[in-house]
This record gives structure tokens, sequence and C-alpha cells, in this order.
């Protein structure tokens, strides 16, 4: 058998491979494909597979098959940290002499795929938060697995300027995102709050710095959404950030303060108000909530800019979907970016909750 990681000669097409993998999974069964900026990821009873899409971007680079390779490999020993069990291993795309292409069978290696347990997507957070079907003792339980994870983490140096580069390009790439005429209408609000957050970290660098000093920095997920939080139980935690590590490298509050933010985007406040309760009381640390407003307006300005990224794409999949989308990130944005503006610089005094003042829902159904 070869497994040779070698560039294969004359590679086949994606839409060759996807088709490959379809009929492998699928002969006796349906297989659904979901479909990523990133990857694709084919459905089965009780396995998935993610086979990652031939692309290079600023903070990742899989235009080659021994760089996907690389990825799968990172995203399989990575994810295993907060989901041993569902991370499975890595299979083969194969293609025989004769050109035919099979799954972890003959041949030369023409692509890589991560092999996965399927988890129902009832449990899920988004989707049973969509169904009313949380409950406090689901966040509490999130709130323990997150936090007995970046306890087990070892503090991360980076020195100052990389910590800080993380959110300044972040900054940098907003801003050359602005002049897009199809967004004049967000472009005010985005100059609005990267200005700020900009400010921010001119004006006053040790907001951050002071996490970094104190060894508060992990490695961590880095893509904490509630798409990515399966309540089990036992919880895990799916599809962390694989291609940058320099993006993992985080106050545990940041990812604390991402999920907060995107369960707020779906009117779910109640949620990142536990969470930060919960998570102060068991990492014994209790953050100034100037810096969680920080957090929160920077994350979710970078992903309402993701979002109408989306269609700047050829062929936009769900196109209107993404600029109602980016329009609640930039709220949630816009209500951190006001404690921002209002408490001046960092003060003695903490906070148990996550930024934002509160409203909508006021918890569990």
């Amino acid at each position: 058998m070869n497994t040779s990681c070698a560039a294969p000669s004359n590679p086949p097409s994606s839409a060759a491979k996807i088709d490959a993998v379809e009929r492998a999974l699928g002969p006796n069964a349906p297989v659904e494909r979901r479909e990523t900026s990133m990857a694709w990821v084919f459905l089965t009873a009780d396995r998935a597979y993610k086979m990652k899409k031939p692309i290079r971007r600023r903070i990742f680079d899989f235009s080659t098959t021994d760089l996907r390779r690389h990825a799968c490999s990172e995203e399989l020993r990575l994810n295993r940290r907060l989901a041993p069990d569902v991370y499975l291993g890595l299979s083969q795309l194969k293609r025989a002499l004769g050109g035919v292409l099979s799954l972890d069978g003959e041949g030369e290696t023409v692509e890589w795929l991560v092999r996965m347990r399927r988890l129902p997507d009832a449990r899920f957070l988004d989707r049973a938060l969509a169904n009313g079907a949380v409950t406090e003792a689901d966040i509490i339980a999130i709130a323990r697995r997150l936090t007995r994870f970046h306890q087990s983490l070892p503090p991360e140096v980076p020195s100052s300027n990389e910590y800080l580069s993380r959110f300044q390009s972040d900054l940098e790439e907003t801003r050359s995102f602005l002049p897009k005429k199809s967004f004049a209408d967000e472009a005010s609000r985005f100059e609005r709050l990267t200005a700020l957050l900009a400010s921010v970290l001119a004006m006053e660098p040790g907001l951050l710095l002071t996490r970094l000093t104190d060894r508060r920095v992990v490695e961590g997920h880095g893509d904490l959404r509630p798409e990515h939080v399966w309540l089990g139980p036992p919880v895990l935690i799916i599809d962390c950030l694989e291609a940058a590590r320099g993006l993992r490298l985080l106050d545990p509050f940041e990812e604390y303060a991402t999920l907060a933010m995107e369960c707020a985007t779906i009117d779910e406040d109640w949620v990142g108000k536990l969470l930060f309760r919960e998570a102060t009381k068991r990492m014994d640390d209790r953050p100034d909530a100037r810096l969680s407003a920080f957090y929160t307006a920077h994350r979710a300005t970078l992903r309402a800019r993701q979002a109408l990224a989306h269609l700047l794409d050829p062929t936009p999949r769900t196109p209107a979907k993404w600029r109602p989308l980016a329009r609640r990130y930039l709220v949630e944005a816009e209500r951190a970016a006001a404690i921002l503006e209002t408490t001046g610089a960092p003060r003695a005094n903490r906070h148990d909750g996550a930024a934002g003042s509160p409203r909508r829902k006021a918890g569990p159904r």
C-alpha cells in the first residue's frame, strides 16, 4: 500500500473527490453533505468525514495535499483535548493505477480526511437553544468543562508585540475591508468600532498585557461558538481553530466572552451571564469589566466582517443569511463599545458578568 506524502501527479478535481467519498460512504444509505467556507463534511448515520478545501487565506494555507494532511493531523491532535472520543483518526482517499478513487483503499493518496464520530444535532448548543431545551445545569456543565480545560494548560508567553499583533492585524484587515462598495451601509459602524478598539490598544495596552504578565494566556480552542458545543452528557467541544497557533494563544476569558457574545446574537444573553459567573468562581479570576467589553467588541466586529465577506464570493452560499447576521454582530459590538466609551481607564473594580447590560431573555425557558 502506498502511503507516501508526496503530492499526487495530476490530482483529481474537487468534484471527483467529493463524488468518490459519497460513493464510498453511501452504497447502502444516503450521505448528507454539508459545506463550510473551509471544508466539505460528509455525514452518515454514525460517522462524519471532513475534507478540507484546497484554498489559501491570510491565516491558513490548504493549497496542497501535504498542507491539508498536516492540517488534518493538527485538527485531530488539538480537538482530542476537548472531544477525545469524537476524533477517531484520519482517512485517505486513494487512487489506484486505473484511476479509480477509493476511501482507505490501495494506491497513491490524493486527499486526507478527518474521521469523526457523529454527534446528534439536537444536543448542540445552538440547536438546543433554538428549541428551548437548555437548562442552567447545561451551562454550568459547559463552564465546568471549559475551566478544567483551561486550568490544565500551561501558560504561554509570547512577546508583548506578538500578543498584541493579533488584535492589531484583525483591525487592519477590517479597515482594508471598509472601502468595499457593497458594504457602504455598514462602513460607518465599522469605522467607529475599529477607531475605538485601536485607541484602546494604543492608549491602554496594559489592559491586555496584564493578562500576559499574570500568566493567564494559554493555547485554547480559538473558535468557541454555540454550534461547536455539544451538551452531552458529557459536554464535548469540537472544531477548534487548528490552522494558526497564534490565534489560539489567548486569555480564557476571551473564549468565554466569545461564546457569551455568540449567544447574545440569538437573544440568549442569560447564557453568557451564567457562564461568566461560573467561570470567575472556578478560575478564581475576576477580570475587569472593561477587558471583557474589549474582547466582546473585538470579536463581534471580527465576526461581522467575516459574515459580510461571504458576500464577496463569486457564488456565495445562503446569501440572504450574511448581512442580517453581520448586523446582529455589530449590535453586540456596539453594546460592548458603549462600556469602553463610558468607563474610562481600567480600575481595580471587578465584575462577574459578560459585557453588556441585562436585556431580552432572562434565563432558560
